[in-house]
């Protein structure tokens, strides 16, 4: 689990009073992994034909995207600075036409597995060795367009894409999804499950879609806390697009220190 990357989740959304902090928190292990080892790019040629792609689907976590790009040297620290406002490049969700590294402007949720689809077939038939990898929410899961994302995907043995689910709970508040692997399965994908906030675990179970290529496309379902690293920011309470006041901001910082 990365605390300084939560940090400075933490410090642009509040700085700019706009924001998931939560919702970040959840998935922001996971985008840190796969840019750490599991993503062919270059950060000074965002556009390089050969490289692979990440599409961020839960768009509103953005803020988790934003500080990987930092890391990994498509955006500068004066973006994250500057996030929020009418003269920055970073907004509470991501822009493709603005943000270097973000493949989707997402953010209306159940649109990313479809644009993840069309991305991974047109590598197919161009016999290109891109591999495409998209992350959506659980709760994002009862859309529609993401059953028949996958529906396609799987008739045309798209096995260079990987779903992975930020499976936080969220579904499980309204409509839970009573047999999750089992759903996937039957709609003709492999499935692998991970503690999503485990960054080995979740290099392994990346290494295994790289290296399954059986005609399948794979799902990995990432189990993970929302608000994951600070106690009072945990589970499903007020904090979903909460900004903290001073205080609060003090008290998250400090346990992130911890």
């Amino acid at each position: 689990m990365d605390k300084n990357l939560r940090k400075k989740i933490v410090a642009m959304i509040t700085k700019a009073g706009e924001g998931h902090i939560p919702s970040s928190f959840s998935i922001v292990d996971i985008i840190n992994t796969v840019f750490s080892g599991h993503l062919k790019f270059d950060s000074k040629n965002p556009e390089w034909e050969e490289r692979d792609f990440f599409v961020l689907s839960k768009g509103h976590g953005g803020a988790a995207l934003f500080v990987v790009l930092e890391k990994f040297g498509f955006i500068t620290q004066q973006d994250l600075d500057s996030y929020g406002t009418f003269t920055g490049i970073l907004g509470g969700h991501p822009d493709r036409t603005k943000v270097p590294g973000a493949e989707a402007s997402t953010g209306s949720l159940g649109h990313g597995l479809s644009f993840s689809v069309g991305i991974a077939l047109g590598h197919k038939i161009r016999k290109a060795a891109n591999k495409v990898i998209v992350l959506v929410g659980d709760g994002e899961c009862h859309e529609g367009t993401v059953w028949e994302a996958a529906l396609v995907a799987q008739n045309l043995k798209l096995d260079n894409l990987c779903c992975i689910v930020d499976v936080n709970g969220s579904a499980a508040q309204i409509l839970p999804h009573p047999n999750f692997p089992g759903q996937w399965q039957a709609f003709g994908w492999n499935v692998l499950e991970t503690d999503g906030h485990d960054e080995a675990e979740i290099s392994a179970a990346l290494t295994r879609f790289e290296n399954m290529r059986n005609g399948k496309p794979t799902v990995i379902l990432a189990h993970t806390v929302k608000g994951k690293g600070v106690s009072f920011l945990e589970t499903h309470g007020p904090w979903h697009h909460k900004i903290p006041n001073p205080q609060e901001y003090e008290a998250i910082m400090k346990e992130l220190s911890e």
